[in-house]
């Protein structure tokens, strides 16, 4: 017999719990959007991009094999493998090139340390009435193209070779010489940001010490700056190396040629071409600055100036 104003009790159904399996495969493709919209898309776009970076390595290796000595029977890479182009290098000035490549990037680099690394070390630790007239005209000088400045040097060049034949034209000497004038404002500037993080109190607590601005120069600066010295000692061996305006205008004689001067001859008449020669050719010149990135390189990623001084 049921009770007035009761209600008959209905069984309350409970709702499943879903499943650890479910949200995990919920949660998947979450992620996988997730991964791809932030790290994903970065492997296509460097797959993108070491493949330019490798092909023409790949292509003037292929060409450099090829005996038939043109770039239109190369279509197809590693198609002939032939040490003819290597060997007939030898029957060339290649070689005196080379040697003359190497004096002139490595003179080049030395120098261009040196000089920036004085003019940047005075600038950064001395006051002298001049100093920022100084940097300004630096960053001016800068501003304008280097073109403007080929007929000028060769005029000045072909003056001053009747008075000193040695800074003359056909000469390495005169050739380093401008390099080392063209590049002299950039990299004061490039060295001289950099020797402003080196902090002054290691100046100071050298000189209570009695050490001369030499010394200080020499074994406390320079070693705390190296990898900047590194970087223009790279930047002005490049420069040197693959220059080929500046090396035609002041080298004149075959013997006194540069590689990107005397390769060019290879290949500037179309009728005559020795692609397979030039190929070659590059290849081999590729192996000095290969190294010398391999050598520089924990100078140029490394920071040295990192826990110089506490506090």
């Amino acid at each position: 017999m049921s009770t007035i104003g009761s209600s008959p009790r209905t069984a309350s159904t409970p709702t499943p719990a879903p499943s650890r399996g479910a949200d995990a495969s919920n949660r998947t493709p979450a992620r996988r959007r997730r991964w791809w919209a932030e790290v994903g898309w970065k492997y296509p776009v460097a797959a993108v991009i070491v493949f330019y970076a490798v092909f023409p390595l790949l292509y003037v290796a292929s060409a450099s094999l090829n005996p038939r000595g043109t770039l239109s029977t190369s279509s197809a890479l590693f198609s002939a493998f032939d040490l003819s182009n290597y060997a007939a290098l030898a029957e060339t000035r290649y070689w005196t090139w080379v040697g003359n490549t190497l004096i002139v990037g490595s003179v080049a680099a030395v120098g261009a340390v040196l000089m920036g690394a004085a003019g940047a070390y005075a600038f950064s630790r001395f006051r002298f009435s001049g100093r920022r007239a100084s940097l300004t005209g630096l960053l001016i000088i800068q501003m304008f193209p280097q073109a403007l400045a080929f007929v000028a040097i060769f005029l000045m060049l072909l003056t001053l070779g009747e008075v000193v034949p040695a800074l003359g034209l056909n000469s390495k000497i005169a050739l380093i010489c401008v390099y080392l004038a063209g590049a002299l404002g950039a990299n004061t500037f490039l060295m001289y940001g950099f020797f402003n993080t080196v902090p002054m109190e290691i100046d100071e607590s050298a000189k209570i010490d009695g050490a001369t601005h030499a010394q200080i120069f020499w074994k406390l600066i320079i070693p705390l700056v190296t990898p900047i010295l590194a970087v223009v000692g790279l930047l002005a061996f490049l420069t040197a190396f693959g220059d080929y305006i500046l090396a035609k205008i002041v080298l004149v004689s075959e013997d006194n040629w540069t590689l990107a001067v005397g390769m060019y001859q290879w290949v500037s008449n179309q009728l005559t071409s020795r692609w397979g020669l030039f190929a070659a050719g590059a290849v081999i010149a590729a192996v000095p600055v290969l190294v010398l990135f391999l050598a520089l390189q924990r100078y140029i990623v490394g920071g040295l100036t990192a826990g110089s001084v506490k506090g």
